[in-house]
């Protein structure tokens, strides 16, 4: 017998304030369809003044204890993906945490931008097949509406707010690719690429800080690396590109998604496709589109999934799990 790591619950939250792709045009040198046909944007959810990430993360948790039937003392520890976080410290978590009432166990974030969630993902698999946790709330939340540079056209039309969390129980498995839970994960980073994407602010640097994004350098990176790690990922757990049913990326650039499935050689219905409603909401965008694509009826028990995320660091991995 294997233990597994088996998602028992899926939930997610989006602020009410919609923002629709015209509402720049108001302000930006830009159109609807500019955004439209380079992204595949059209829309995208805004936090309002008074709703800061742990509110986000906070529905989210709660959505998916609810669509497990569990209660906050169920769960003995939280990993949350974030790159906005409401203080310095303490961590985003353990204000989650205090909030669903949670006395026992531990909390902590894990920052990793876009790829913060697959990052989030193999650490709680890690403290679950490692026996130090039995139930693992892993959280993606962000709000990005906060470091953006409003009068860079290239960039503060591509993001949003929101939040997903899925809830990770340890299970007996055969050891097998067929197993449900997670069957293997792929991690990596390169430094070097720092100034690709990232937010010149920080603590050290008493800034809060804006996001940089060299847009078409990133792109160049994100198709082949996505690619990699999927597969390589699906190697790890004994499977193929013809074994996946759904591919659940992060919801970046709809050119990116489309990309990474051709290389792949796997067609878009098959892959899970959210970037037009929410636009880049970083961490929280695979946990979801997975609640979005499980609410739409698409993911089903035992379909095979890959996600995969490339984010600021660089920073990219993969996980591949059994539904």
């Amino acid at each position: 017998m294997a233990g597994r790591s088996v998602v028992v619950g899926v939930g997610h939250y989006l602020p009410e304030r919609i923002v629709p792709n015209s509402e720049f045009e108001e302000t930006l040198d830009t159109t609807d369809e500019w955004i439209k046909s380079r992204s595949g944007i059209e829309r995208r959810h805004f936090a309002a003044e008074d709703e800061n990430t742990s509110d986000l993360a906070t529905n989210a948790a709660e959505a998916a204890l609810a669509d497990a039937g569990l209660t906050a003392d169920d769960i003995d520890a939280i990993v949350l993906a974030t790159s906005t976080a409401d203080l310095t410290f303490p961590s985003a978590a353990t204000m989650v945490q205090a909030r669903l009432g949670m006395t026992k166990g531990f909390a902590f974030d894990v920052q990793a931008v876009c790829a913060g969630f697959v990052f989030a993902l193999s650490n709680a698999n890690a403290l679950i097949v490692s026996g130090q946790a039995k139930r693992v709330l892993v959280i993606g939340a962000e709000t990005f509406s906060r470091i953006m540079d409003w009068s860079d056209r290239s960039t503060c039309v591509l993001f949003g707010d929101g939040a997903g969390a899925l809830i990770l129980e340890l299970q007996d498995g055969a050891g097998t690719a067929q197993d449900r839970g997670i069957l293997a994960t792929d991690l990596n980073s390169d430094g070097r690429y720092k100034d690709l994407l990232y937010v010149d602010g920080g603590v050290s640097t008493q800034s809060t800080g804006h996001l940089r994004m060299q847009g078409n350098q990133v792109f160049r990176h994100a198709v082949e690396k996505l690619t990699k790690t999927a597969e390589t990922a699906l190697e790890r757990a004994g499977l193929g590109n013809a074994d996946v049913d759904w591919i659940v990326p992060h919801q970046a650039n709809i050119r990116i998604i489309q990309g990474t499935a051709k290389k792949m050689g796997l067609p878009m219905e098959n892959v899970v496709v959210t970037v037009q409603d929410h636009g880049n909401t970083s961490a929280a965008s695979i946990p979801l589109a997975l609640s979005v694509a499980k609410q739409r009826g698409q993911i089903k028990q035992d379909d095979l999934i890959v996600t995969e995320a490339i984010g600021g660091g660089l920073a990219w991995g993969s996980v591949v799990l059994r539904w």
